[in-house]
């Protein structure tokens, strides 16, 4: 059995059975993604769209892609027709042209709301009170080839797992609030998408219900 095999299989037999693990495949090779894929795993996740569409068409249909990276607008046509989730939807501009390019294809596209809980300057996202802002309006309402599934978020780059904690604690109470002022009769918001190698074991105490885990299972990426 290859390591990614063995890997995938240790980490489904650790997470709980409300956890689903998104195996993030970006600078990885189709080869290490069928290594995954033969041990069963089909869900998988990638953060530049030339990358996503350079990799889907040499790997099984069956793929379930997700989105996680920073989306530029004019790439969003190329990835609608066929990724399963957008995880980092991070403006209302990003929110619209999802809905108008899922609408030329009659798809509805699963998006989870990238909520900005780090202490740092690079990370994208919306605040709190801009998401409460877009649910209070009347944008969302029109927006009919769109599923709001829940929030995402990535923590500080940082050793201090007490702030990781708080962070992400944050993020699940911001999804708590959000479920049960807005969107207490949808099951499908129901995702909280937290945590990644380094810090995974954190969120699921935390709540997560998606991890984003790429080193563990590929090996460290390669960035030449």
């Amino acid at each position: 059995m290859s390591d990614v095999a063995s890997n995938i299989l240790q980490l489904n037999s650790e997470l709980p059975a409300n956890v689903k693990l998104v195996a993030v495949s970006k600078t990885k090779t189709v080869a290490d993604i069928f290594e995954a894929y033969n041990a069963g795993h089909k869900c998988f996740g990638e953060n530049k769209a030339q990358e996503l569409l350079a990799k889907k068409d040499l790997l099984p249909s069956d793929i379930e892609w997700h989105f996680i990276g920073h989306l530029q607008t004019n790439k969003v046509k190329f990835i609608t027709p066929f990724v399963s989730m957008i995880q980092s939807v991070d403006s209302v501009k990003l929110l619209t042209v999802i809905n108008s390019e899922a609408a030329k294809t009659g798809k509805i596209v699963n998006c989870l709301l990238q909520l900005y809980i780090a202490e740092e300057e690079t990370k994208f996202g919306f605040s709190m009170d801009e998401l409460i802002s877009l649910f209070e309006s009347e944008t969302l309402d029109n927006m009919s080839n769109i599923k709001i599934c829940g929030l995402m978020g990535m923590a500080s780059f940082t050793d201090n797992t007490g702030q990781v904690r708080k962070e992400f604690m944050y993020l699940k109470k911001c999804f708590d609030k959000l479920k049960s002022e807005y969107f207490s009769e949808n099951s499908y918001f129901r995702e909280v998408s937290i945590g990644m190698s380094s810090d995974y074991k954190i969120a699921i105490e935390a709540g997560s219900t998606m991890v984003r885990i790429g080193s563990m299972v590929f090996g460290e990426r390669n960035y030449h």
